[in-house]
């Protein structure tokens, strides 16, 4: 047993089970608000884009794409594998990102 705050070290046996390690805090921190500035911006656009009514199986891979590009990216951060592989999967993942607001400001642009 390992806990990160000393307070639940305390209430599940004593501050012997209490782990700090600065640099996985400083790594899961990033890894969390990366994490945290892509997803958002990704429901938004893809709550907007469903409105649209576009083709199931397209919406699918646009979802799938951003999932596993986030996944690979997130494992590569914590892993710390070498350099192009989180650049990449950062790309993989915007590509959906991009496309669905290029859908929606094709969709918008009639009702200028």
């Amino acid at each position: 047993q390992a806990f990160a705050n000393p307070e639940d070290a305390l209430r599940n046996g004593g501050l012997q089970y209490y782990r700090e390690d600065p640099d996985v805090e400083r790594c899961r921190r990033r890894a969390h608000r990366n994490d945290m500035e892509n997803i958002f911006p990704f429901l938004f656009l893809g709550a907007i884009y469903s409105l649209l009514d576009p083709s199931p199986a397209v919406a699918r891979i646009h979802f799938f794409i951003f999932c596993m590009g986030r996944i690979v990216h997130t494992i590569a951060y914590l892993l710390q594998l070498k350099a192009p592989t989180r650049s990449v999967a950062y790309g993989v993942a915007q590509l959906p990102c991009f496309s669905m607001a290029l859908q929606i400001l094709l969709a918008t642009t009639p009702y200028w």
